[in-house]
């Protein structure tokens, strides 16, 4: 009984997390890249003060995590044209110059914070894999274009 208790909030504050936060960003890798923003680095933790607020540190850290986990594996799914199409459209939210952009995220490669702790190694590998060539898509179609 003690862990059905326990998920109700946990799951309240999952369904808050995606109503009133995640529903306002318009592509799923930049809600994978906002919920991998939660995370603290140092010590894997994830905090959210509104969801800490509302419910609990604990059960907003397990809600973002859950998220974390969800969003991970739903980018990693999709083909390589949904991919490059769901970065370009993270590209033009960012409001950043495309060129920097690009060379920026194949040099440093940013999107390996994305990658939740538990994730399972082969599919964490797929991910960084697939993003790397969706961003040699978009590098190709911005030199194309220009």
């Amino acid at each position: 009984m003690g862990a059905t208790v326990r998920l109700v909030p946990v799951q309240e504050a999952y369904e808050d997390l995606l109503n009133r936060t995640l529903s306002r960003i318009s592509c799923n890798l930049g809600r994978l890249i906002y919920l991998a923003s939660t995370r603290d680095y140092n010590t894997g933790n994830y905090y959210h003060e509104g969801l800490a607020s509302r419910f609990s540190p604990e059960v907003a850290r397990k809600a973002l995590e859950i998220a974390h986990q969800q969003a991970f594996y739903k980018v990693s799914a999709f083909s390589l044209e949904d991919l490059a199409s769901d970065l370009e459209a993270y590209l033009r939210s960012s409001r950043e110059n495309p060129q920097q952009f690009l060379r920026a995220w194949q040099k440093l490669e940013p999107y390996r914070v994305a990658i939740p702790t538990e994730a399972n190694l082969t599919v964490a590998r797929l991910f960084a894999s697939n993003l790397r060539l969706a961003l040699a898509i978009l590098r190709f179609r911005q030199e194309r274009s220009h």
